[in-house]
C-alpha cells in the first residue's frame, strides 16, 4: 500500500502538467459527439501510459486510436455495470467485490489485444488476493483528498464562499493526477507479478 502511494505520487511530480492540462481538455470537449467518446477512452488509458513510464502529452487524448476502442469500450462497460447492478441486490458487498474483481479490466482492453470478456477474465484473475490491498489503497486515497478538502475548503470558506468553490475544484483537478498515477503503479504491479508466476 505504501509502495503504490508513494510510487504514485513520484509519477504524479514527473506527469502533474501534463495530466492536468489533459483533464482540462477533457472537461472542455466533454460536450463535443463522438470527440468526447475518444477522449473518455483516453483518459481512462492514462494508468496503462504510465505503469509504463511513458511521458505523455496533453494533446494525446484526440488520438483516433481511442475511438477505434469505442465497441469494446462500451461492450465492456455494459458488461461490468450491468452485473454489478445486479450484484447490488444481494446486500451490496458483492457489487463492491465485483468492482474490485474488474477494476483492472478497462486498461486491460486498451493495453492489450483482447476481447471484453478476456478482459474482465483477466482482471479477475489479476486482482485475485488483492482486492482488500486495493481497498485499503482507494480508501486512504479518498482519507487524503477529503482531509485536503475539508481543511482547505473550510479555512477558504472563511474567507469567501466563492474563494471556497475555486479551493474545491483545484484540489479535485489536482488529486486526479495523483489517483491516476497510483492505478498506473497498481496496473504494473498487478501485471509484472501475473507475468512473473507465469
Amino acid at each position: 500500500v505504501t509502495e503504490v502511494l508513494k510510487e504514485g505520487r513520484n509519477v504524479v511530480i514527473k506527469n502533474a502538467p501534463s495530466l492536468i492540462v489533459a483533464t482540462l481538455l477533457w472537461i472542455l470537449t466533454i460536450w463535443i459527439p463522438y470527440i468526447n467518446v475518444g477522449t473518455t477512452i483516453a483518459m481512462c488509458s492514462i494508468p496503462v501510459s504510465l505503469s509504463k513510464g511513458e511521458v505523455l502529452s496533453p494533446t494525446f487524448i484526440f488520438d483516433a486510436k481511442f475511438r477505434k476502442k469505442m465497441g469494446d469500450f462500451f461492450i465492456l462497460e455494459g458488461l461490468m455495470n450491468m452485473a454489478i447492478l445486479f450484484a447490488m441486490i444481494f446486500l451490496i458487498i458483492p457489487a463492491y467485490v465485483l468492482s474490485y474483481a474488474w477494476s483492472q479490466a478497462v486498461y486491460l482492453l486498451l493495453d492489450k489485444e483482447i476481447t471484453s470478456t478476456e478482459a474482465l477474465t483477466m482482471s479477475n484473475k489479476l486482482t485475485y488476493g488483492y482486492k482488500w490491498k486495493l481497498f485499503g489503497i482507494d480508501l486512504l486515497i479518498f482519507i487524503c483528498i477529503g482531509l485536503a478538502i475539508c481543511v482547505l475548503v473550510g479555512i477558504a470558506s472563511c474567507i469567501n464562499a466563492v474563494f471556497a468553490l475555486l479551493v474545491y475544484t483545484i484540489i479535485l483537478i489536482l488529486s486526479a493526477p495523483f489517483i491516476m498515477g497510483c492505478h498506473g503503479v497498481i496496473y504494473r504491479l498487478l501485471t509484472t507479478e501475473s507475468q512473473t508466476e507465469d
